[in-house]
Parts: structure tokens; sequence; C-alpha cells
């Protein structure tokens, strides 16, 4: 599924974060810190269990989560979690391995960090998270347009070759008449053209 980049809002400090952290020492770290750079709508919840529910329900511009002692279960649990949310996410561990990382960064963490909780340092992680977000999402949505593009010039080249086989036209007539149905219907040429291969298709 397409990410969509967060909007502008998202440099401002009306942001709805959720901080993920069952330390309650450590989650008032985060918070202090999230609330000294001016973020005021943050919510800390301390009990992994259930926040699938909590996150559809609050619906969060960010999530931070904490691990102070991350367990291979946790992890996955999380990661799996993190696959389906299409947010910036930003995850602070106190140890991790390569493997730990790497899952990390395939669950779709925008910000993974190994012993580094400060509360001077959320601020600064949480907009790395939000731009690498940003920065990921742009490529994804060009890549899915460029793909788009290409398979309409596919499907126009077929139904170029449709109609110059079945009406004996030259290669700029065919085209010639997909664009000029496209206008006196109003519709995209890959449409009119779609259509053009999925009726020959049924005369088949």
């Amino acid at each position: 599924m397409l990410r969509c980049a967060i909007n502008a809002r998202m440099s401002n400090t009306d942001l709805t974060i959720l901080v993920i952290d069952e330390n309650a020492v450590r989650a008032a770290i985060i918070d202090e810190g999230l609330r000294e750079a001016g973020h005021t709508h943050v919510t800390v919840v301390h009990e992994v269990n259930g926040i699938a529910r909590i996150v559809e329900t609050l619906a969060p511009d960010v999530i931070i989560i904490d691990i102070e002692n991350p367990n291979r279960d946790m992890m996955e649990h999380l990661f799996q979690l993190t696959r389906t949310v299409e947010r910036p996410i930003a995850m602070f561990v106190d140890r991790s391995d390569t493997a730990s990382i790497e899952a990390a960064v395939d669950a779709g963490v925008s910000a993974y960090i190994v012993d580094g909780l400060k509360k001077e340092r959320v601020k600064p992680i949480l907009d790395m998270a939000v731009s690498r977000f940003n920065a990921f999402s742009r490529l994804q949505r060009e890549l899915a347009e460029a793909r788009s593009a290409l398979e309409e010039r596919k499907i126009i080249e077929r139904a170029k070759g449709i109609l110059m086989k079945m009406r004996g036209l030259s290669e700029e007539e065919a085209f010639a008449l997909l664009r000029q149905t496209a206008m006196n219907e109003k519709k995209k040429l890959a449409d009119i053209a779609q259509s053009v291969v999925t009726a020959a298709g049924l005369l088949l």
C-alpha cells in the first residue's frame, strides 16, 4: 500500500503523538522532551497488548516506541504493528543486533535508536523520523506514478495494435482515433484504450 506523506503541519507543534513505553520513568523522559519542544497532544501508553486498537482509535501523526529490555516476541509484535501503520515511527531500544535493525527497517520504522534515550534527543529524533518517512513516501509515490504511466502506455499500445489490425489503420491513425474518442467522451486516453482492449477480448 502506498504511504501518504504527512502534511505540512508536521512542522508545527499540534501533532498527535503516541508514546508506547512499558517503563513509566522512561516514558516520562520522552513526554517531557516532547512537551519542552512544544508538543502538547501526547498520549502515553504503558501496555503493549491491545495497542493496535489504541492506534486505530487515536490515529496519531507519529508513534514513538521505547523498549528498555526488548525480547524477540515483543519486537515481532511491535513490528507487525508498524508494518500496517502508515505513520512516522521512532523506536528507542537499549540493545539490539543486526537482525533486529534490519527487521525494524523492513517493518517501516523511520528512526531506530539504540541506547540513546535522552530528553534532549527526543525532538531531533522525532524530526528525523518525520523527514525520513516523508522522503520514503515521496519515493514510493513517484515509483507508483511511474509504474502507472508505464501500464497506461502498454494499454495504449495494445489498443493501437487492435485498431490497426481490425480497421486497417496506420499507427498514427489508430492513435488519433483513440485520442479523438477520449476528447469526445471526456475520458482519459488510457481509459478509452482499456475499453478497446476489453471489447476485443470479448470478441475472441
